[in-house]
């Protein structure tokens, strides 16, 4: 039906060249001189060309009879004669193409003159005209040609306008209007009456009449049940324009055009359908083609919005929908942000191989899908970070559904051949709340709530607390680690060095402990606390280790002269994840040798906590320094549960008691006992002590009465940049012989 409404849409512009047709005109009546007129169809008995003599418009049934005779007769131009009235015959034969398709028809109107008044055979006028025909057919062929290539050109400028009208409609909607623009267009176009899109898998059902109002709910259930078993079944669009009755004698409402959503994967997972009356005219293969394309640009959306493998939302196509689903809700209701991560994946896909890590992020993301509510939005954020949306839903409503999300991954079995392993995941839960930009915020709190899950064990389900300290010192992390990383990437930071002088007289040279500190905006000093913990938990310690050894070497090494391991020694901090760092060892080597600092200067703190979990690195660390003569402090020592059993296995020279004990060791017998009982086995193991957190100087005296021998704090003095005390080393080595006296000169110093 199409190629004909196509063929007739040219005859117009085919009648403008009607002059083209005279030469075979003239060559016809050369061979014919009783040839009255020449009438010239195309296949379709349209007509295309007719000399001005005669009209055969009031005989159709000649030219329908003159196919029918060319479609079952096989012969080169076969026709047939047909007397008309009493003086003309008409002679109708058939040209056919290279491809045996019927190109058109050539009607001869022949005059019977008074001597011959019986019409001569068809197979003589057949022969006398064969010439022309010969010529009419290459004639018809090259139009013929033309004409396909021009439809298919106007075809092809119809799909572009159409696609452009589609675009531009999709840039110029919302998000949340993409699907409902490609069935408006359908409408427009194919003037249906209905329109529907239904994706199941991805919780998409659209629909919409002319008057832009969707379709009856049950009308719609029951189209979308049968319309998605036969396009499964079917796998290919459907015409259905006419339908016989059924065994209940109720014809079928409606005419249909369905075409297949089609997965990634080729195969379907969704119907767009276009609806009409059974009184609307039937729909033809241009309205299939025009169907079929809102069907490809529906797929292409779906396939950039949604994850390959998990079939969730991509992050940001799950951002832009839920800003919708967001700016729609009354300022009163609440919603709610679940964020899961998959717990261990690393070991999984280390021992069992990425594609059984991948089944397993599938697996999840498939029991959280189910397991949501119809009018959630869930999305693969990234790796194995998901999240979802839960409209209208309470905190406490989300932590339960949230639960059983929890409890359906916990139920996941790896499948035979992957090996044997469990499924557990952590989800925090999170309100949306008012801000700039609510979803962002909602997604960073509800992922310091999983976060906190895995540290309270993991396989758990956390909500975000305003209370709850460890959440918040996550959010203060979060904060910080942007600062952080700007700072290391500028060099913002400076060494302090505070004092750690001996407790009793003469007894020991001055001892001071490297400080970090970072420089805020406005050049403010930000201290340690405020930024270590961010470090820790980014895995940034050993580039902030690096740094501080780089720097000390650097300023040490220009007073290389003046800090001789005769006189001071310089301690510095290093964290557990330095010590698990393969190349810090080597770094920290080369910083020696090319800075020039005595080894004897430097002396290395680690915690008793990273020391001991990571035993045998610590010891290869120790002994290898040690053997260029660096020393090493056991910091915060008696706040680890094997103390005692570990020192005996570390060559330690110095034991850092921790301030806890020391704070209230006046007010307290048991922490006065264990600094004495310390104080006591370090000097029959050859080490010395120093208590750190002496802030007054009744806890100075009383350290030194407990038998410890150096004192940190502010009462033995206070923190000052690292170059500063360089510039003053010559005035600590003129009082040395002072520092145990409280009323020394150089408590002075120590002070200002």
């Amino acid at each position: 039906m199409a190629s004909v409404l196509d063929i007739k849409s040219n005859v117009v512009e085919t009648h403008a060249a009607e002059a083209s047709f005279d030469p075979y005109g003239r060559l016809l009546r050369m061979l014919m001189p009783s040839l009255r007129g020449v009438v010239i169809h195309d296949g379709y008995s349209n007509l295309v060309w007719a000399s001005d003599e005669v009209d055969l418009s009031d005989e159709p049934e000649l030219i329908n009879d003159a196919i029918a005779n060319a479609l079952s007769d096989t012969a080169e131009f076969p026709g047939i004669a047909r007397t008309i009235d009493a003086d003309r015959v008409v002679y109708s034969f058939a040209v056919r193409g290279e491809h045996i398709e019927l190109l058109g028809l050539v009607s001869l109107v022949i005059r019977l003159s008074g001597t011959q008044i019986e019409p001569r055979p068809l197979q003589n006028i057949k022969q006398l005209v064969q010439p022309a025909l010969e010529c009419l057919r290459r004639e018809l062929a090259l139009r013929a040609k033309l004409g396909s290539s021009e439809r298919d050109l106007n075809v092809k400028e119809r799909d572009l306008e159409l696609m452009m009208e589609i675009t531009s409609n999709q840039a110029a909607a919302s998000d949340a209007d993409e699907f409902s623009q490609i069935l408006k267009t359908g409408l427009d176009r194919m003037g249906c009456a209905l329109a529907a899109l239904w994706v199941p898998d991805k919780n998409i059902s659209v629909s919409m009449t002319r008057s832009g109002a969707p379709m009856a709910e049950e009308a719609l259930k029951r189209a979308q049940h049968h319309l998605t078993a036969w396009m499964q079944m079917q796998q290919r669009t459907i015409v259905i324009n006419h339908i016989s009755k059924v065994a209940t004698d109720v014809a079928a409402p409606y005419k249909i055009l369905a075409c297949p959503i089609r997965h990634h994967s080729e195969r379907v997972m969704g119907v767009l359908a276009l609806f009409n009356p059974p009184s609307a005219h039937d729909f033809d293969l241009q309205q299939t083609r025009v169907a079929e394309m809102l069907a490809k640009r529906s797929t292409s959306i779906i396939q950039a919005q949604y994850d390959t493998s998990t079939g969730l939302m991509t992050r940001q196509a799950f951002e832009r929908h839920a800003g919708g689903v967001l700016a729609a809700a009354a300022a009163s209701t609440s919603h709610s942000i679940l964020y899961l991560d998959i717990d261990r994946l690393h070991v999984i896909n280390e021992t069992f191989g990425m594609h059984v890590g991948d089944d397993v992020i599938v697996s999840v993301a498939d029991r959280m899908a189910k397991t949501l509510p119809p009018a959630a939005l869930s999305a693969r954020i990234s790796g194995d970070r998901l999240a979802a949306l839960i409209p209208n839903s309470s905190m406490e409503a989300a932590a339960a559904i949230a639960e059983q999300i929890r409890a359906a991954a916990q139920g996941i079995v790896p499948r035979a051949g992957q090996g044997a392993f469990e499924v557990s995941v952590c989800l925090g839960v999170a309100p949306i709340g008012r801000s700039d930009n609510p979803l962002a915020h909602a997604l960073a709190t509800a992922e310091i709530a999983c976060k906190a899950a895995k540290d309270r064990g993991r396989n758990r389900v956390e909500m975000f607390q305003d209370s709850d300290q460890s959440i918040i010192r996550r959010h203060t992390d979060i904060l910080v680690i942007g600062k952080l990383r700007e700072a290391l990437d500028s060099d913002g930071f400076r060494l302090d060095a505070q004092p750690i002088l001996p407790l009793r007289g003469n007894y020991g040279r001055p001892r001071f402990e490297l400080l970090i500190r970072m420089l805020g905006e406005r050049g403010e000093l930000i201290p340690p606390g405020k930024f270590l913990s961010s470090a820790e938990r980014y895995q940034l310690m050993p580039t902030i280790d690096r740094w501080v050894v780089r720097r000390a070497c650097e300023l040490l090494g220009v007073h290389s002269a003046s800090v001789g391991e005769e006189f001071a020694r310089f301690a510095i901090n290093l964290s557990g994840q330095s010590l698990q760092d393969e190349s810090f060892l080597g770094f920290v080597v080369d910083q020696l040798k090319t800075s020039g600092v005595p080894a004897g200067v430097l002396c290395f703190e680690l915690t008793e906590t990273a020391t001991i979990g990571n035993l045998e690195k610590a010891q290869v660390f120790m002994r290898t320094l040690q053997e260029l003569g660096c020393q090493f402090a056991l910091d915060d020592f008696g706040t680890g549960v094997s103390s005692l059993a570990y020192l005996k296995d570390l060559s330690v020279n110095y034991i850092k008691i921790d301030g806890s004990f020391v704070r209230d060791a006046v007010a307290n017998a048991r922490s006065e006992s264990m600094i004495k009982a310390i104080a006591q086995l370090a000097k029959v193991m050859c080490m010395e002590t120093i208590a750190e957190y002496v802030e007054t100087d009744v806890l100075r005296v009383r350290m030194a009465d407990l038998g410890v021998d150096y004192g940190q704090g502010f009462a033995m003095g206070k923190a000052q940049r690292l170059e500063d005390l360089l510039q003053e080393l010559a005035f600590y080595e003129a009082t040395v012989s002072n520092w145990g006296n409280p009323d020394s000169s150089e408590r002075v110093i120590a002070e200002r």
